[in-house]
């Protein structure tokens, strides 16, 4: 198994979580308990987790949703995919999101 594997994964937001904008600040809440720890229930995402959340839709691959943030963002591609990678595998371990197939 290759490491661009991954880039092959879908996943889409879990159906324990919702996401909310409040007072400005876009955050993840568990609405079932045992997700995340107790200290890091909420978890807040910036704008550039905010663009890779709304693209986790259970339809394209991280490497579809990477390209699909290059123009939005202006960055290199290999950049973008370090980011998606980096913040679905923090979702993934607080079970924000869940993969599909």
């Amino acid at each position: 198994m290759g490491s661009n594997d991954v880039q092959d994964v879908v996943y889409a937001v879990s159906p324990d979580v919702v996401a909310r904008e409040v007072h400005g600040e876009f955050v993840i809440i568990p609405i079932t308990s045992g997700i995340g720890d107790l200290e890091d229930e909420i978890f807040t995402l910036n704008e550039t987790g905010r663009a890779i959340w709304d693209r986790l839709d259970g339809k394209k691959s991280l490497a579809a949703v990477a390209s699909g943030l290059v123009e939005a963002f202006d960055a290199p591609l290999e950049q973008i995919k370090k980011d998606v990678a980096g913040l679905t595998g923090e979702l993934l371990k607080k079970r924000m999101i869940v993969e599909v197939k």
